[in-house]
């Protein structure tokens, strides 16, 4: 995971592009958002060899090479699909626009959404291409995690630098439960596991936990883990997961409210 941090919080995303860009590996996908979808940015994209799924931002100047054609249908909607070109400094890239036309509006009381890529047609389809974006909400729900439960946020008023370093701790620790759950999914199952685990309680037993193993476990005991392989320290941290009562961690489902009886007697 990289992080770009900036000390100015009135500051735009698109203004750290350029390091974003730096950090760009060929071969890699990247999934985004509408605010990433800059010429600048997808072209940087394509000079690094990488490759994009980005939606469509409404000010991208793209040339339309052919109409939409119908390509099939999703479970939220049709798709459609097209070649458009984009110029960047005199270069023309081609590129594939995939249109979902949804069944019912979103949140935003959008009818479809446009996404943007340069995968190949012949291996991927565009029903994938929409499916890769939807996945993208992933990030989103890690940054619901990270503020809720980590307390990523200094509630008062503090130095910039210290409210990114408390906002990367966080995101460590993010990456840390991530393992775990990783892990206890290997053990007992994926769906279980995405279904009905709790992050909330697991960092809270991590809380109230911590304190004490620290007082009553000795550091000697702790530095054998330095030196583990990593396929060791898989093995036991299987091991301990297979120990673990799911139970004790699992989501607590709300009962369908009851309908309220207005009526006048």
């Amino acid at each position: 995971m990289n992080v770009f941090a900036c000390e100015d919080g009135h500051a735009q995303e698109r203004s750290m592009f350029s390091e974003v860009l730096k950090t760009v590996k060929e071969g890699e996908l990247w999934i985004a958002d509408r605010n990433m979808c800059t010429v600048g940015f997808l072209s940087g994209l394509y000079r690094s060899g990488a490759n994009f799924v980005i939606r469509e931002h409404k000010s991208m100047p793209w040339e339309a090479i052919n109409s939409l054609q119908g390509v099939g249908s999703v479970e939220t909607g049709d798709l459609f699909e097209q070649t458009v070109s984009l110029s960047d400094a005199g270069k023309l890239l081609l590129m594939r626009r995939v249109v979902l036309k949804l069944k019912k509006p979103d949140r935003n009381g959008e009818n479809e959404i446009a996404i943007l890529t340069m995968l190949p047609r012949e291996s991927v389809t565009a029903a994938v291409i929409a499916q890769l974006y939807r996945e993208r909400r992933s990030v989103e729900n890690l940054f619901q995690t990270v503020t809720e439960n980590y307390e990523c946020q200094i509630q008062t008023l503090g130095y910039p630098k210290a409210a990114l370093f408390s906002f990367c701790l966080a995101l460590v620790a993010h990456n840390i439960l991530a393992t775990v759950r990783g892990v206890l999914a290997s053990v007992h199952g994926v769906g279980k596991i995405d279904a009905g685990l709790s992050d909330y309680y697991m960092v809270d037993e991590v809380q109230g936990t911590y304190r004490g193993m620290m007082i009553a476990i000795a550091p000697q005991h702790w530095s054998v883990f330095a030196n583990f392989e990593l396929s060791e320290f898989a093995k036991c941290l299987q091991d301990l997961a297979s120990r673990v009562h799911l139970k004790s961690f699992l989501k607590h489902t709300r009962a369908p409210k009851k309908k309220k009886d207005f009526s006048i007697v």
